[in-house]
């Protein structure tokens, strides 16, 4: 499976480093040393990345073969892809790649149907499932342990134990996914959800 990883934006100085807007939960692992990536326009891979680092806050990344000013600006807006072994999960406990969780079933622990996760979204507290309703309504579900009581891939079915009001209350349903915290980068990239405790710690 191929996913979006990164972004490359500005050439930074004149040895060839650009920075990379990261798309990936994992950048130590996508984005790191020896890397092998495509991209997308794909006559501008595949790309080797040799030396990376972190600067005032910004990942810089050069690439094998790239050594000026010129070459790096010449990669603007690249986009990098890493195949991704898609049986493959997160190292954390509890963790689930986004590609992963899209499509599961939504169950309530009774066994009522929900719907199916059309999107995750990320938030700083906590992710947060945007379930798709038979009604074609969505809800939002937040990936925390004491909601989602269960994910199953084997069976491509999430199990949820939800509050009163959470899937019931029609002001908790949004009508249009514009409702919804945006989080197109994260469906394009290889990000991660993980199950947070509800006590506001969740990790994005």
């Amino acid at each position: 499976m191929q996913l979006v990883v990164g972004r490359i934006g500005r050439a930074h100085g004149v040895k060839g480093e650009v920075s990379v807007e990261v798309r990936t939960d994992e950048p130590e692992l996508r984005l790191g040393p020896g890397a092998v990536l495509r991209t997308d326009p794909a006559s501008r891979g595949p790309l080797t990345i040799e030396t990376g680092r972190v600067h005032s806050g910004r990942l810089l990344l050069r690439f094998v073969g790239v050594r000026d000013r010129n070459g790096a600006e010449a990669l603007r807006e690249t986009l990098l892809i890493a195949d991704v072994d898609p049986e493959a999960t997160p190292d954390g406990d509890g963790e689930y790649y986004d590609h992963q969780l899209i499509d599961l079933d939504v169950v309530t622990v009774d066994g009522t149907e929900v719907g199916r996760i059309t999107e995750i979204s990320h938030l700083p507290s906590q992710d947060l499932f945007i379930v798709e309703r038979p009604d074609g309504s969505e809800v939002m579900i937040p990936f925390v342990t004491e909601i989602v009581t269960e994910v199953d891939l084997e069976e491509q079915r999430a199990v949820i134990d939800p509050p009163p009001g959470l899937i019931d209350d029609r002001a908790e349903i949004a009508s249009s996914r514009d409702e919804a915290p945006d989080s197109a980068a994260r469906d394009t990239g290889s990000g991660s959800a993980s199950r947070g405790t509800g006590t506001g710690e969740g990790d994005a």
